[in-house]
């Protein structure tokens, strides 16, 4: 969703007048965050996500996304749109397909170096496919440009402003602990466990997970009083979320594309616990950062309180901290979401689509 709503912020910067219609599933925070942005929403019968466990949605998931691709196709012909744009996942399977059937070009933007099943299903029919590592062309049929992933603007904000507006110390170190959406339980118990040392010498900002967010308010009440301020939970994090990257000296985190191109973008070291399931994306994602000498990988059944003191003890080692930065702006693609409004807006316009070098040289651009 957030690197949708990135190219649709991009491609209004260019073309202030496009219209723009979003489709989503009857499950997940689209419904209510989508329509705050400005555009107008509409949901389909299938669900944004498929259920796993064996339920009464095993069976009504298939049929749910049948009787989607008509459904799409009713829009589509209503709508006549210039050109559909898909970050992939469930969704897309009856977008593309009916947009296919009725010869409306398709971009597809594909976040995970190893490409998921919905993706792989439903590449060949996309027109131009967009992807985040180059290694994810190879995996996929069709014109594929790489465009990094589109993530949030950073513009007008500053480390120093960030610090303020989260009322936290300008000089000590800052260490972010972010579980992203998939199981912050592990996270959430190394951070109670290793707290008390930590904030010895650096702040700890960290994102709980609803769940997680009563006992973390305890815990800093548990603190000495002269180092409460030290440690700042929070449940959830949303227009926050800007001054907490910038404001951060290192991230530990999941290794969730957006999560990935977040932190490099800003030239944020990262120790990344990828999350071990869904068929090892993370772990694949995680390994192409470390090997750029952005990150250094932590697996998730290794990751307790002493593997987290271990990764704070990165923020007092200042030549390791500095090699990361460097190796993460290297690494990062700012403006991915101008590199996929220029391939969206060509499509749109039926011109030439732009060279791949032109791509790289608008992707590496700040944002």
């Amino acid at each position: 969703m957030y690197p949708a709503l990135a190219v649709a912020r991009s491609l209004r910067e260019r073309a202030p007048d496009a219209e723009f219609r979003w489709l989503g599933g009857r499950r997940g925070l689209e419904s209510t965050i989508v329509p705050a942005e400005g555009l107008q929403y509409d949901s389909l019968l299938l669900r944004s996500l498929r259920t796993v466990d064996m339920s009464a949605h095993t069976v009504l998931d298939p049929l749910r996304l049948g009787a989607s691709v008509p459904q799409v196709a009713a829009y589509l012909a209503r709508w006549r749109p210039d050109v559909v744009f898909t970050t992939g996942g469930y969704v897309a399977i009856p977008v593309v397909t009916a947009a296919a059937t009725l010869r409306v070009p398709s971009l597809m933007w594909e976040g995970n170096l190893v490409p998921g099943r919905s993706v792989r299903a439903t590449a060949r029919l996309a027109r131009v496919l967009a992807v985040s590592f180059a290694e994810t062309c190879a995996r996929l049929p069709g014109r594929c440009y790489v465009t990094g992933t589109p993530i949030r603007s950073f513009a007008g904000r500053d480390r120093v402003a960030a610090r303020a507006a989260l009322g936290i110390d300008a000089e000590m170190p800052v260490l972010f602990v972010f579980g992203g959406s998939q199981s912050v339980r592990r996270l959430n118990r190394a951070v109670a466990e290793a707290l008390a040392r930590i904030v010895e010498r650096a702040q700890v900002l960290h994102m709980t997970g609803e769940t997680g967010y009563a006992d973390a308010l305890k815990r800093r009440e548990a603190l000495p009083a002269e180092r409460r301020a030290r440690y700042r939970p929070y449940a959830f994090l949303r227009a926050e979320m800007t001054d907490a990257l910038l404001a951060a000296d290192l991230l530990v985190g999941r290794a969730g594309s957006s999560t990935l191109a977040e932190a490099s973008a800003l030239g944020l070291p990262m120790v990344v616990v990828p999350y071990p399931h869904a068929a090892a994306h993370q772990m694949a994602n995680a390994r192409a950062l470390a090997e750029a000498g952005a990150a250094r990988i932590v697996p998730d059944d290794q990751f307790d309180a002493q593997a987290l003191i271990e990764a704070a003890k990165l923020l007092q080692d200042r030549p390791a901290l500095d090699a990361m930065c460097a190796a993460a702006r290297d690494f990062g693609r700012p403006g991915a979401a101008a590199a996929v409004a220029e391939l969206a807006l060509a499509l749109a316009e039926r011109t030439e689509l732009p060279s791949a070098a032109s791509i790289e040289r608008i992707s590496r651009a700040p944002a």
